[in-house]
């Protein structure tokens, strides 16, 4: 029997086992970092989905945003717009309309220009002269007049005054223009003053026969 042998043999059982246990260590301590490394491995991923998930929510709140933004500022744009034609368009409304107040008493000296006298004559010719004047002014800027006689009543244009009954004019028809109405680009300035035809009221005789008929 050789010298290992015995000395195997001479060793108590107790050292013979922590001898073994002490041979297995390496491999334990080998596989347990293997084992660690896989779960860290597995709990970075599901970290980096989450991220990830939070990341495209983020950006798709930010471009719902964007998209929300650049719609406002296209509307912004276009009421700024809309306000500067309206400016352009109708900024001398009120401008227009004390002129319409020189007009009509130009119009109305016209109308009391009655007579031969060369002073009268001259001033006739003079006041029509200005109310052209004033004419291609407005044709200018787009001011257009209402003159509405004969016309059907438009309340949207035309300001009844009073209703009058009519022989000869239809019903609901402008009998007489106390007032000219203008336009500024579309939009009112001034209706027209009117008066509107009705029809006549029949007699009280009339009235006997038809419901005796």
């Amino acid at each position: 029997m050789s010298h290992q042998q015995s000395s195997h043999e001479q060793q108590p059982d107790s050292e013979l086992i922590a001898e073994v246990l002490e041979q297995t260590k390496p491999i334990d301590a080998e596989e347990q970092p293997s084992e660690a490394s896989g779960a860290g491995a597995a709990v970075t991923v599901e970290a980096l989905q989450e991220q990830l998930e939070q990341a495209q929510q983020q950006a798709a709140a930010n471009l719902d945003k964007a998209i929300r933004t650049m719609a406002e500022m296209e509307n912004l744009k276009k009421r700024v717009q809309k306000d500067l034609d309206d400016e352009r368009k109708y900024g001398l409304a009120k401008f227009a309309k004390e002129l319409l107040s020189v007009l009509d008493s130009l119009e109305l000296g016209l109308q009391a220009a009655t007579g031969d006298s060369p002073e009268i004559v001259k001033l006739r010719e003079g006041s029509e002269l200005t109310i052209k004047q004033f004419e291609s002014v407005f044709a200018k800027f787009n001011i257009e007049t209402i003159d509405p006689l004969g016309q059907p009543f438009n309340p949207e244009l035309h300001q009844a005054m009073v209703m009058q009954p009519s022989a000869t004019a239809q019903p609901n028809s402008v009998l007489n223009v106390f007032q000219k109405g203008y336009v500024l680009n579309g939009r009112l300035l001034r209706p027209a003053m009117v008066v509107v035809a009705k029809a006549e009221d029949k007699p009280a005789d009339s009235a006997k026969i038809d419901e005796q008929a």
